[in-house]
């Protein structure tokens, strides 16, 4: 069979099954049809493999009012198959959805839900009136799934609450940016000093945190969310910029000896460099790598961005937004947790 993204499979599912069931049952009903939120799908990242778990005709229904017989008229009206998907999920001991054929009523992948409840249970705040807190605390993963994906009918304005979070504000991007350099600035150098003292695997770990770094800073520079690890490469190799710099991130990764493995950084610093002066949120900031005091080492002094980004204001710290200092799964995954580290006094 071939295979359709899951995007435009929800889209038909919404138009061709779920709408015509609604207007008949319910002629005047106002409500809001999308599939954001998790999935690959909503990233535009699902292929064939990604239809063995959670993944299929499914839809996120906002009604106006009460909702509590929809689940149900659904149950009973939904076709069993769509596009040569069945309609029918089960649900594996870990929790995990899957598609199953249906011998019996639809456990259907619609998810009925009154909207601000939803909004507020996947970002954690209203997005009508965020906070600075609000966006420190929140991973970009989290952004990126309710602002990507699609919205196929809005009769309750659920588009208008994603442009609210469409990206930072301009003195929250410029501090998240100025982290992402900080990062940098502190672990430049420890490529060639790792190196230097015959540590190539300490070298070769501290180049992979840097390749990292630098691609979310580019995502960061591209007013694109990074997602979390298995699609920051995919969301990456997307950007005009990944054509020159991914043969010099990869060339870094795959290199055996420390100074390889710099003549690799620094092509990728500057280009970098190059991106943050194309920005004009600063004065230009000299994009060529230089010597690292006294020590054999190329580095591109990241600091110099940092102090660019900040002129004029003093942030209590550069720890950043919640994913650039915090990074592990469990605890953004918790919103009540990310919030309550932010809004700790060295936030």
């Amino acid at each position: 069979m071939e295979f359709t993204p899951g995007i435009e499979l929800s889209r038909r599912f919404h138009a061709e099954a779920v709408r015509p069931i609604l207007r008949r049952a319910f002629p005047r009903i106002r409500y809001t049809a999308a599939l954001i939120g998790y999935g690959s799908e909503v990233l535009g990242f699902d292929s064939p493999r990604s239809t063995d778990h959670n993944w299929g005709p499914r839809l996120l229904l906002f009604p106006d009012g009460d909702a509590a017989g929809l689940p149900g008229l659904l149950a009973d009206h939904l076709p069993r198959t769509f596009l040569g998907y069945s309609t029918h999920f089960v649900t594996d001991d870990e929790g995990t959805r899957l598609l199953a054929p249906a011998s019996g009523r639809v456990d259907h992948g619609v998810v009925v839900a009154g909207l601000d409840e939803w909004v507020r249970g996947t970002l954690g705040f209203d997005p009508r009136r965020p906070a600075r807190a609000d966006w420190l605390a929140t991973p970009t993963q989290v952004f990126a799934e309710f602002t990507g994906g699609a919205v196929f009918h809005d009769d309750l304005g659920l588009e208008t609450l994603r442009q609210h979070v469409a990206w930072y504000p301009d003195d929250v991007w410029r501090y998240v940016l100025a982290c992402q350099w900080q990062r940098i600035g502190q672990e430049e150098a420890f490529v060639g000093r790792c190196g230097e003292a015959g540590d190539e695997l300490g070298s070769a770990v501290v180049a992979a945190r840097l390749v990292r770094d630098l691609m979310r800073l580019c995502l960061l520079m591209a007013r694109r969310y990074p997602p979390y690890s298995k699609w920051l490469g995919s969301a990456f190799a997307r950007l005009p910029a990944a054509a020159r710099l991914t043969p010099h991130l990869t060339a870094a990764l795959a290199a055996t000896t420390w100074h390889e493995r710099e003549r690799h950084l620094v092509a990728a610093y500057e280009r970098v460099a190059g991106l943050h002066n194309a920005l004009g949120l600063t004065g230009p900031v000299e994009p060529r790598t230089s010597g690292y005091h006294d020590r054999p080492y190329q580095v591109i002094h990241a600091g110099r961005f940092v102090t660019a980004l900040l002129a004029g204001t003093r942030p209590a710290a550069l720890t950043g937004a919640i994913d650039q200092f915090v990074d592990n799964t469990d605890a953004l995954g918790d919103r009540a947790f990310t919030r309550r580290v932010v809004d700790c006094p060295h936030g």
